[in-house]
């Protein structure tokens, strides 16, 4: 039986919603922010160093953002993130406070290591 040309998706370790999809363009993440906010989800930005990205729990930026509703503080607080920590990976969340988990995590800065 041939091999698929996706690969061997068992193995393919990703970090988020969107990991075997092409990288997200700006116009993409911006429409996926608004997405997120526009579902009521509570967002939450993330980071790690990509060495420890796979075996420990990422550190929170702040705190959640509850009750956001302005795309722009999304995005200034990501480019801050960015900023402190240039060579981490950088992830959105998005909380879905009536399910009570996540309901979109994606990276929208990815580290140098």
């Amino acid at each position: 039986m041939p091999k698929s040309q996706m690969g061997d998706f068992q193995t393919a370790q990703t970090l988020e919603t969107f990991g075997f999809l092409p990288k997200l363009s700006q116009d993409e993440v911006l429409d996926q922010i608004a997405y997120l906010i526009a579902q009521g989800w509570t967002p939450a930005i993330e980071h790690e160093h990509p060495s420890r990205s796979f075996n420990h729990y990422w550190t929170m930026w702040k705190l959640p953002f509850f009750g956001e509703k302005d795309l722009g503080n999304v995005v200034a607080e990501l480019e801050s993130c960015h900023r402190a920590y240039p060579d981490h990976h950088i992830r959105l969340l998005g909380y879905d406070n009536y399910t009570q988990s996540q309901g979109v995590a994606f990276v929208v800065y990815e580290g140098r290591g």
